[in-house]
């Protein structure tokens, strides 16, 4: 029956999907060249609100756990898991108070409504993953950025999303990157759990979708790998793989 349901549903909430890309893609535009950047971040704020109350369509249950552990006035290095395309919105929304920057493939800086025009207005970054000495430069104008305005800098270390929501091995390099050029960043693990059965079609249909701040794990005297290893663990524990 969830199935029946999910061919149904699925092209209802992916027109939806749609439409609000397309809606808010001019309004962004008009907010940054009339307002500035506060002003398309809240659009962007609101647009990600959106797509996931409009969730709903699918039956989705959604929950944010944990954000009340989020320290202030200090940059935050989210470090989550990868399921898929929907696990932007949430991390938009949830840690909109602490102003989160994406690491994303060059590719998604044009050609899609309202992401690419936030990918490049909103500070994130867009590296080439075949030019090594380009990404790295990226990410280290990324971890200056967020350490000189107490931003946030997310980061999926798998590299590309898990398809049957299995966390995969984390990388190290982007993350070791961050914690050289933002020293006093916070490292946040994060937890997205159930997004990829929204990934495939049709689309899941009453899941329960989970968004789990985690505690901070601390840097001490900790390599960027024995970090990357304790952030990969944390996910793993909170979503049942280990």
């Amino acid at each position: 029956m969830k199935k029946v349901l999910g061919y149904i549903l699925s092209p209802v909430y992916l027109l939806v999907f749609g439409l609000l890309l397309g809606i808010f893609n001019p309004i962004q535009v008009i907010c940054w060249n009339v307002w500035g950047y506060p002003a398309q971040k809240r659009a962007v704020e609101i647009m990600s609100y959106l797509i996931i109350k409009s969730l709903i369509i699918l039956g989705s249950r959604v929950k944010f756990k944990g954000f009340e552990k989020l320290p202030k006035d200090c940059p935050l290095i989210i470090v989550s898991n990868h399921q898929s395309q929907y696990d932007i919105p949430p991390i938009v929304w949830g840690f909109r108070k602490h102003y989160p920057k994406f690491i994303s493939k060059i590719q998604l800086g044009k050609g899609i409504p309202s992401i690419s025009y936030n990918l490049r207005k909103g500070g994130s970054v867009l590296i080439d993953r075949k030019n090594r000495s380009q990404a790295v430069k990226e990410i280290i104008k990324l971890g200056r950025q967020i350490e000189a305005n107490n931003y946030s800098a997310c980061i999926f270390p798998e590299g590309t999303r898990s398809k049957d929501g299995k966390v995969r091995t984390f990388k190290v390099s982007g993350l070791e990157t961050l914690l050289k050029t933002s020293p006093s960043a916070v490292i946040i693990p994060f937890a997205v759990n159930g997004n990829y059965l929204l990934q495939r079609f049709p689309m899941g249909v009453g899941e329960k979708l989970i968004y789990s701040v985690l505690a901070p794990i601390e840097r001490e005297n900790r390599t960027a790998k024995q970090i990357t290893e304790m952030c990969e663990s944390a996910i793993k524990k909170e979503l049942n793989q280990i």
